[in-house]
């Protein structure tokens, strides 16, 4: 059995698809990334600001959408209060008419909405392969693009005939392992004593997994539908998702388009990173929210395939000029056209105090040799933003396994982990669902941001970026499986700082620090 068939149908491709994975937890250890150990110890630096009072802050979600109306989140939803709801007038003379909770750059005026789009290499691939008279840079990406759209499909097209043959196999499991156990109503604490060897390890992981359910013909031909959109979208140079918008994804001048449907048809990524920030703590719903007194702004510019140049750095612009303390962007991609325009976007918001934060990315590939832009460094930047930070993932397992398998890493470009494996949050239908992937780490650390900023509002946003850092937890020294390698490395290899964010640890630095001004 080859062993991509068994990682397909554990539900661990989905990393790399859309930034998230599907898998499930033992409901034990679904708010791990709250408490000690491996988390942020999150719970006990509440505990630390019981007597403080708050200022609300405005966290930005540039991300596929938010469910705005989901139970988690009521109150949690920030209001642009200059405009109107519903009179068609742009009342607050911002460009966006009725933008009242954000605004999504992936739809038009006629509330139609776009959702699946090409990858950024496959858009590549399309306009060079129909322009004439290329230079010999023109020459070189246009076959460097188109290598890589075809490896992709070719691999796809792979996964797709492998899991075909999955039915049979899945049929045949549970006969194998009874003759094996010698009892056909085994349970999982039976495949657990059994000590399989060679092929039979293979049949039982399959075995588990069907007995918890992330192995079955339902969750097949869910996944091998996953990976036929992607060829007839992502990797088709022919199909063009942008049309239904109806602008030029490259003029940057032309910025009348969208609307402000900001859930949009498919939110599931976004309000699973909303909720990681913001959803109510402590109400026996679902997962529980880093910040507890925090507006969320959707800004939907993130599609089922890779996001818009001109989208983001839109977004990071309505994100600055309508209040929005901390951005977060949970997205990435390998190949960026306009990267001018998106890094002045960046410089705006660095220069206007907002920080902003962003997934490393899930290739478990070296952000420093390999940029996953947006990136912290562009060839052409002299020095890193002061108000930029770039996340890892990390486990709720200290011992070796602490950085997650899937994350990006870079001694230079990664400034910190945060927990991004197994995090149970919100979901659209007022729903929760586990996911991971750096995706989830990143609105850990805008979801401490904002925290910390709601406690401590005479902080700037990067002493409180400052402080995260330097109060993170240090593994400096101790031994972890790479990512990448899956040899055993210095966990300080993998970051700036070596470390995992932890929330009463920087509680207590600004209270140290706030007590050392006032002596001044």
């Amino acid at each position: 059995m080859n062993k991509i068939v068994i990682k397909l149908s554990l539900g661990l491709f989905a990393v790399g698809m859309t930034g998230a994975s599907y898998g499930q937890v033992n409901k034990k250890v679904l708010d791990w990334y709250n408490g000690g150990k491996a988390g942020m110890q999150t719970n006990k630096a509440y505990k630390k600001v019981k007597k403080r009072k708050t200022t609300t802050v405005i966290v930005a979600i540039i991300d596929s959408g938010i469910d705005i109306e989901h139970k988690d989140l009521e109150g949690k939803i920030w209001t642009n209060t200059k405009e109107i709801a519903g009179n068609g007038i742009d009342d607050d003379n911002n460009g966006y008419i009725d933008d009242i909770h954000g605004w999504n750059f992936l739809g038009n005026k006629n509330g139609e909405n776009a959702n699946d789009m090409r990858l950024e290499m496959t858009r590549i691939y399309a306009q060079l392969s129909a322009k004439e008279n290329l230079s010999s840079e023109e020459k070189a990406l246009l076959e460097e693009v188109k290598s890589h759209v075809e490896e992709e499909r070719a691999q796809y097209e792979g996964y797709l005939m492998q899991m075909s043959m999955m039915g049979p196999m899945i049929e045949s499991i549970p006969g194998m392992v009874a003759k094996e156990l010698g009892k056909e109503d085994y349970t999982l604490k039976d495949l657990k004593k059994w000590k399989a060897e060679g092929d039979k390890a293979q049949i039982k992981a399959m075995a588990e997994a069907i007995l918890t359910g992330e192995l079955s013909m339902e969750v097949i031909e869910k996944q091998k539908e996953q990976i036929q959109n992607m060829l007839d979208t992502h990797l088709n140079k022919d199909f063009d998702g942008r049309k239904v918008v109806g602008d030029n994804p490259d003029d940057f001048t032309d910025v009348t388009y969208g609307n402000n449907d900001v859930e949009g048809p498919d939110a599931l990524h976004g309000t699973h990173v909303g909720g990681i920030v913001g959803a109510i703590r402590s109400n026996d719903l679902g997962g529980q929210g880093v910040a507890n007194d925090v507006l969320l702004m959707s800004l939907r510019a993130v599609p089922n395939g890779d996001e818009f140049d001109k989208d983001i750095a839109l977004a990071i612009r309505y994100a600055v000029d309508n209040g929005a303390s901390v951005i977060n962007m949970s997205f990435g991609k390998s190949y960026s056209p306009h990267q001018q325009e998106v890094y002045d976007a960046f410089a705006y918001a660095d220069s206007k105090g907002v920080l902003m934060v962003h997934a490393a990315g899930n290739d478990h590939k070296n952000v420093d040799t390999e940029p996953n832009f947006p990136t912290y460094k562009y060839s052409f930047q002299t020095k890193k933003l002061d108000h930029f930070l770039t996340i890892g993932s990390s486990t709720r397992f200290k011992k070796e396994k602490l950085p997650s398998s899937f994350s990006n890493y870079g001694k230079e470009g990664v400034d910190v982990f945060a927990p991004g494996s197994e995090i149970y949050n919100t979901v659209p239908q007022s729903d929760y669902q586990v996911l991971q992937g750096t995706s989830m780490a990143s609105p850990m650390v805008a979801g401490v941001a904002a925290m910390l900023k709601s406690y401590f509002p005479d902080f700037s946003m990067k002493e409180i970026k400052d402080v995260m850092l330097s109060s993170a937890k240090s593994y400096k020294g101790v031994q972890q499986t790479h990512p990448e390698t899956k040899k055993m490395t210095d966990f300080a290899e993998l970051s700036v700082t070596g470390a995992v964010i932890n929330v009463k640890n920087a509680v207590k630095a600004l209270k140290a620090l706030e007590k050392a001004r006032a002596k001044k």
